[in-house]
């Protein structure tokens, strides 16, 4: 059979970056075009030698005639980007954005955080977003809207990474819809590629760390409520009823995103065991191959999964304060962004849900 043609839009950037990383030795797909700005005319080796096997390809315009042609898209390109460049893509291709232009499903949830153009919502790429339940009591999953999917929008990092953490709690009715509190480790990565006062020089960087996006501006916020609500089996215009402290640090690593997210407790929450309510977690993700909840007594730790799709959960209960503490772990440019999307791509096409990717971290 003969593999799936890409082009990768963005490619210079970290999230285009690790795109290629991981589509370079997929099995499945041949890497044929990659796309930029300011690095057009350049070897994509100057700018990725870590990718010997695509170094000598050159890096052309972001434009319709330089990207359509080919089976699958990538578009990892900033917010607003995207969106203009999609309308003018093949229908016939499948193309996965990285960026923010097609995840929210309300307008006046983009109008609030983004602003400027609001574009068609895309079939959402978290498989194992949990989606409500069925009849029987089995949760229903993001995963099923996916195969045949032909324009896949990538979720935020932080998004995944918060998501991950609290869904089980919501899908089961254990925490209360206000007062949830989320403060992110995030590594520099996760920032973008360039050069800004989030995004600080090495000097400026190794051991300090500092917030952004504080007091309820971050845009990745309407994501999660938004996630929140499918959790509780609720449409998007719902996510209203939860309400959301979001804090995410810029800490001296690379790569990775620690969260730690509280909600206060329901009544019934406080019945719970800490066996029952550890359970509660691991039915949640029995199955889903990249999730794993660690045994109780060990706490998620970035390093352990650098390098992988793979997002280490877990759950305690602080009874004194009356909350439920959730942490994920995850690597935000592979689980968090270009992992995620090809676990998406690899359900599009029927492939293996797994193929080209690892779970298996490169700690320490």
């Amino acid at each position: 059979m003969a593999k799936y043609t890409v082009a990768v839009a963005g490619a210079t950037g970290y999230a285009g970056g690790e795109a290629l990383r991981i589509l370079a030795a997929h099995p499945d797909f041949e890497v044929t075009c990659v796309a930029g700005h300011s690095s057009v005319g350049d070897r994509l080796g100057k700018h990725m030698p870590h990718i010997p096997q695509l170094a000598d390809l050159t890096v052309q315009d972001t434009t319709p005639e330089v990207l359509n042609g080919h089976d699958v898209i990538v578009l990892a390109l900033p917010h607003g980007a995207s969106g203009a460049l999609a309308a003018k893509l093949d229908p016939q291709s499948i193309v996965v954005d990285l960026g923010a232009d097609h995840r929210l499903e309300e307008r006046d949830a983009w109008d609030a955080f983004y602003g400027g153009d609001f574009y068609e919502h895309w079939t959402y790429g978290m498989p194992e977003l949990i989606t409500g339940k069925s009849a029987d009591g089995t949760y229903t999953r993001q995963r099923a809207a996916l195969p045949g999917a032909k324009r896949i929008a990538g979720p935020g990092c932080n998004v995944t990474a918060t998501t991950f953490a609290l869904q089980p709690g919501i899908a089961e009715g254990l925490i209360e819809h206000t007062g949830i509190v989320a403060d992110l480790a995030v590594g520099y990565s996760g920032a973008g590629k360039n050069l800004k006062r989030t995004n600080l020089l090495a000097a400026e960087a190794f051991g300090s760390a500092v917030p952004y996006g504080v007091g309820g501006t971050h845009r990745h916020i309407p994501e999660i409520l938004q996630n929140f609500a499918h959790a509780a089996g609720l449409q998007a215009a719902q996510a209203s009823q939860f309400s959301l402290s979001f804090t995410p640090v810029l800490v001296p690593m690379a790569r990775g995103i620690l969260a730690t997210v509280s909600a206060p407790m329901t009544d019934a929450t406080r019945d719970l065991s800490d066996d029952q309510l550890h359970a509660v977690w691991e039915q949640a993700y029995a199955g889903q191959d990249f999730v794993t909840v660690l045994p109780q007594g060990t706490l998620p730790a970035t390093g352990n999964v650098v390098g992988s799709n793979a997002a280490h959960v877990q759950v305690v209960a602080d009874r004194h304060a009356g909350r439920i503490i959730a942490f994920a772990a995850i690597d935000n440019l592979n689980r968090g962004t270009a992992g995620q999307a090809v676990e998406s791509l690899n359900i599009a096409l029927g492939l293996p849900e797994d193929q080209g990717l690892t779970k298996i971290g490169v700690a320490p």
